[in-house]
């Protein structure tokens, strides 16, 4: 007759582990969560760990092949990134398109965000859906009918007619040809982010400032905006960030890889590919050039994000 002993050294490891995690759960959620952070961290920080040996490798060790550590230490990459190209040029086109696109998405999303989130009336639902449809097309639908536009070479016509109004003016290797397709894409997030955030401020601080004569712009501003801070950074920053990153729009739109024509970041770090040659480590770090801005962004507006969410809840 088997002992209890002998039932438990038949038991395989699977059995075992199960039974420790029934008697000790706590242990076993913390040992999931430290797998899961482990995980995260490492096909997270590989790639970014990649770029800095790349960079640090000398180019002609990179095409012999290169290991996880880097094959000598080139730091000065990191300033030939800027003589090779003007390298700081591309970062300020993507940054100042980045910037006014947030700026007119917020804006408009502000307004739009207010009412859908506080206001009443017939069909809203159906128009958000409508608008957040927006959001399901492929950029590259968009393309071919704006470059037209864009071009000059589209006049616009009264409907069922071949009376043309006007001719487009030509926005090519111009900054607009490239911020009012952006707005237009990533404006449907934020209306939605702010939408959920302006809905959840309580009526009664909006009425109580109503009262004391502001209007509803003046609520708006004054009232909703500053208590939707957290949303209204979040909508900030992922608009930002879509924007500094974007490069299909802008690489049709701009004609070449020219920072005169307004080429944004990732046509900077293409132009160290040329047609004979390809410049890896300069590849690397002028990727590790260009993402500390958003780097930086994403940990300053993180901060924001959490102060705001932590800073109390509102009740009506």
């Amino acid at each position: 007759m088997a002992t209890e002993s002998d039932s438990k050294t038949s038991d395989g490891p699977l059995n075992r582990w199960a039974s420790r995690s029934i008697r000790n759960p706590e242990r076993t959620y913390r040992a999931m969560f430290y797998v899961a952070a482990i995980f995260f961290i490492v096909t997270t920080m590989f790639p970014f760990y990649w770029l800095i040996v790349l960079a640090l490798t000398p180019n002609n060790e990179i095409l012999n092949g290169i290991g996880l550590v880097p094959e000598g230490f080139n730091v000065y990459a990191f300033v030939e990134v800027f003589q090779q190209v003007p390298f700081h040029f591309y970062m300020l086109n993507s940054f100042i398109l980045a910037t006014v696109t947030t700026v007119i998405v917020l804006f408009i999303a502000s307004f739009a965000g207010y009412v859908f989130g506080r206001l009443e009336f017939p069909g809203r639902g159906v128009l958000m859906l409508l608008i957040l449809a927006i959001s399901y097309f492929p950029p590259a639908a968009f393309v071919v009918p704006l470059f037209d536009i864009f071009t000059g070479n589209s006049p616009i016509v009264v409907p069922f007619t071949e009376i043309a109004l006007f001719t487009p003016p030509r926005l090519i290797n111009t900054p607009a040809a490239m911020v009012l397709p952006f707005s237009a894409l990533f404006l449907p997030l934020s209306i939605f982010v702010l939408t959920t955030f302006y809905g959840q401020i309580p009526d009664g601080l909006e009425d109580a400032a109503r009262v004391e004569g502001t209007t509803r712009i003046g609520a708006l501003f004054r009232v909703i905006i500053p208590l939707s801070a957290p949303g209204v950074a979040t909508a900030g920053v992922l608009t930002f960030i879509s924007v500094y990153n974007e490069y299909f729009f802008s690489q049709i739109m701009a004609l070449g890889n020219d920072y005169t024509q307004w080429s944004p970041l990732v046509g900077g770090i293409l132009s160290y590919q040329t047609q004979y040659t390809t410049s890896f480590n300069l590849f690397a770090a002028a990727s590790i050039i260009g993402v500390l801005p958003v780097a930086i962004l994403v940990i300053v507006a993180q901060e924001r994000i959490v102060s705001g969410l932590t800073a109390g809840a509102l009740k009506e």
